[in-house]
């Protein structure tokens, strides 16, 4: 028997329904059960405590510009694997490694929403989590930005900020460092430049490589807003796009990357990250060392000495992780390795090297651990990493 979690009840609500005692209790539980629903079907936010609203998708709320239509995004076969090697499971990444080749890309769109709200809520794991509301109080359905349950306080309030014009391209999680690069960068530099910077407004808890990251392309943010704040603009800016959009990340490496020549080989050591270590790294050396590969640690070197490196990479080999994203900043052609485990078959790094121009390889580990896949540490073969660097060339 799943535990009830008790929702909160606005006076509006408990003054229009009256709840008390075991008929409230029944109420909630029936809205914790059927709340998203019958909010689509148009019952006011107010009767499910705010919990729950209309959702709808973010072009049919506003003033659309398209521009790049739906495209399909060629990419050749990662390097020493055939098609049935792929995985077809999408996981909760809405496409799989088999679908990388030939994988259909959404439009790119600017969008302004007239009288629009923006809830710089937090997940209860502590996670950024913007929503956006119209002026009817929908919520916008953009990736990764979206009401949930515990956005209905914020939503509830008086803005924090009010701007007759604001430019808002945060998405959950903005601060990860693959999000930031995958995600975000690209859209920045397309508003950029078409002059539509003028009013951005970023969340004010970021990190230090962030703002490195924005001096490098030159942008300042107009305003912040801090988590649990509300901002209410009288027309909002936003962009809808597919995150592996090669215009966009291709515009990102032009406007943020160095360009000398490449000539180093360099294997991303997780030694210093948190969580997922490469379990017997050590066993390794030999074979980095045959090959003329760098040993780095990213987590010991400065976002502009990333970059630098970057662009003197030509083969890049590391564990699935955030330091795979600094392949954004490698020259066209770059060869890139990943080392995942199949059992978490997560296409987003493909995705990513295709669209920059990379040849891209996988190299097969075990996880090792209980837990989320995610979290697991990684076991691999010397001679499984050795056949992967021989397909590479």
């Amino acid at each position: 028997m799943s535990r009830h979690v008790p929702l909160y009840v606005s006076p509006a609500e408990a003054e229009i329904t009256g709840l008390r005692g075991r008929a409230g209790r029944r109420l909630r539980w029936w809205r914790d059960r059927w709340g998203s629903r019958v909010a689509q079907a148009g019952l006011p936010p107010a009767l499910l405590g705010g919990r729950y609203r209309r959702h709808v998708p973010a072009a049919e709320a506003a003033v659309a510009e398209t521009v790049h239509p739906a495209a399909t995004v060629r990419a050749d076969l990662p390097l020493g694997h055939a098609a049935s090697d792929l995985s077809a499971d999408p996981g909760w990444f809405g496409f799989a490694f088999r679908d990388v080749p030939a994988r259909p890309a959404g439009p790119t769109r600017l969008l302004r929403i007239t009288e629009a709200r923006v809830l710089a809520g937090e997940t209860p794991a502590g996670d950024f989590a913007p929503a956006i509301l119209d002026g009817a109080g929908r919520s916008l359905d953009l990736r990764e930005i979206r009401h949930r349950p515990f956005h209905a306080p914020l939503a509830r309030r008086a803005p924090d900020i009010y701007r007759r014009r604001a430019v808002w391209i945060a998405e959950r999680v903005f601060d990860n460092y693959a999000h930031w690069f995958t995600a975000h960068l690209g859209k920045l530099v397309l508003l950029r430049d078409r002059g539509l910077l003028g009013d951005l407004v970023l969340p004010a808890d970021r990190p230090a490589w962030l703002d490195a990251s924005l001096a490098r392309i030159g942008i300042r943010p107009a305003a912040e807003l801090p988590r649990g704040a509300v901002l209410a603009a009288g027309e909002l800016l936003v962009v809808e796009c597919d995150r592996f959009r090669p215009e966009l990340l291709r515009a990102a490496r032009a406007a943020a990357a160095d360009s000398p020549a490449a000539d180093r080989n360099v294997f991303v050591s997780r030694r210093s990250a948190r969580g997922r270590s490469l379990l017997g790294e050590e066993a390794l050396q030999p074979l980095l060392h045959a090959r003329g590969f760098e040993v780095v640690e990213m987590e010991r070197l400065g976002f502009d000495e990333q970059v630098a490196l970057m662009a003197r990479t030509r083969l890049l080999l590391a564990p699935h992780g955030a330091g795979l994203a600094n392949m954004l900043f490698c020259a066209p052609g770059t060869t890139i390795v990943e080392i995942a485990d199949p059992g978490y078959p997560n296409p987003n790094f493909y995705a990513m090297a295709a669209a920059l121009g990379h040849r891209y390889g996988y190299v097969a580990a075990q996880g090792v651990g209980t837990g989320h896949p995610l979290r697991r540490d990684l076991a691999v073969d010397p001679e499984v990493v050795a056949a992967a660097l021989e397909a590479a060339g």
